[in-house]
């Protein structure tokens, strides 16, 4: 008898050392927790398109049969209005102009002489010295002389713009496009030597639908993020007046500010805002998870355990973006950080809350 109360007692003491070295859950991470704010998000109308340069300027040679001797400017250099781009062999048309002007004289000596000689036949002619014939004789001279001389003088002139043509200026101030000149090229006139983005300036050419176009005019904010780059704000300066039969799609010219990552030629997408919609159920960006191509958020059950669940999600604004389906005003889920865990792990919830909603970062739970 008292063998058996003897064995019973230490089979109990047994069972709770044992039950002692089972480990107890411990929380895998220390998470702030939010839950769904209710926003008025802005309507926008999306939009493909290419971003392009507001205005291209050809910059060619005047200058016909003449060698390029330097090339001062390369692709992506800025440019003033004005600033030598490339120089030809001015040599040639300086020899010439140099021949023009002491023709310009000689004819500047014989339009003085035969002046001269007018204005004596006209003395004379009252007194009766001269014929009639002789009088109208130098007085034609004369004519004659200051034609030449005019001749003479154009032709000047026009040697000295050959002379100013073998320096080539850029147009306008903007950056250097393309480049096709090379130092040693004999060129014809008219042959292109750069091309430059006016003023530095591009524009976003959107790709509309025709329904939408009435909803656009100008002045109309823009969110465009080219393929790779970050997200660029702009403005709608025109919208085009024409639709296209093919596509059934209109352009919408969307200005975009100087010196950001976008670039000449890059494909964009992008949204118009075209007014204040209704309030809709949002939640920021980072609360939300994309994995196997569907959208989750991780709410956090009675249990602090965390459950993976699907949302729909609608439109954007900023940083927040709009739930359609999958939660409700009443849930709470995982603020950020989610990636770090799964579905069904044990979490300390940190209560905070600040601005729409309550927000918080993931940190490790180092606590033993």
């Amino acid at each position: 008898m008292i063998a058996g109360s003897v064995a019973a007692f230490c089979a109990q003491v047994a069972n709770a050392q044992a039950e002692n070295r089972q480990p107890v859950a411990k929380p895998a991470l220390a998470v702030t927790v939010i839950q769904p704010q209710l926003a008025t998000l802005p309507l926008r109308v999306p939009a493909n398109g290419n971003i392009a340069a507001w205005q291209e300027a050809s910059v060619g040679t005047e200058a016909d049969g003449l060698r390029l001797t330097e090339v001062r400017v390369n692709v992506g250099d800025r440019v003033r209005r004005g600033q030598v781009l490339a120089r030809f062999e001015a040599a040639p048309v300086a020899t010439e102009l140099a021949s023009r002007r002491a023709a310009l004289a000689e004819s500047e000596a014989a339009l003085a002489e035969a002046a001269a000689n007018a204005q004596r036949a006209r003395d004379l002619q009252a007194s009766g010295a001269l014929s009639a014939q002789q009088i109208n004789q130098y007085l034609t001279a004369e004519r004659m002389a200051e034609a030449r001389h005019e001749a003479a003088r154009a032709v000047a002139r026009t040697q000295e713009l050959r002379l100013a043509q073998t320096e080539v200026r850029a147009p306008d101030d903007g950056v250097i496009s393309t480049r096709s000149a090379t130092v040693g090229a004999v060129l014809p006139a008219g042959q292109e030597l750069f091309r430059l983005i006016r003023r530095s300036r591009l524009e976003w050419r959107a790709e509309v639908a025709a329904p939408q176009l009435a909803r656009l005019s100008p002045g109309q904010g823009a969110t465009v993020t080219p393929v790779g780059g970050e997200a660029i704000l702009g403005t709608v300066r025109m919208v085009a007046p024409a639709v296209d039969t093919q596509t059934r799609t209109g352009v919408v010219y969307v200005d975009l500010p100087a010196g950001g990552t976008a670039r000449a030629g890059m494909f964009a997408r992008g949204e118009i805002e075209v007014g204040r919609g209704s309030q809709a159920l949002t939640l920021p960006q980072a609360a939300v998870l994309q994995r196997e191509g569907f959208d989750y958020v991780l709410r956090v059950g009675p249990d602090s355990r965390v459950l993976q669940t699907k949302v729909k999600l609608g439109r954007r604004a900023g940083d927040r973006v709009e739930v359609l389906a999958g939660v409700d005003a009443a849930t709470r889920v995982v603020a950020r950080g989610g990636a770090f865990l799964g579905d069904g792990d044990l979490v300390n919830v940190v209560e905070g809350q600040t601005g729409l909603g309550r927000t918080g970062l993931l940190v490790m739970d180092r606590r033993p």
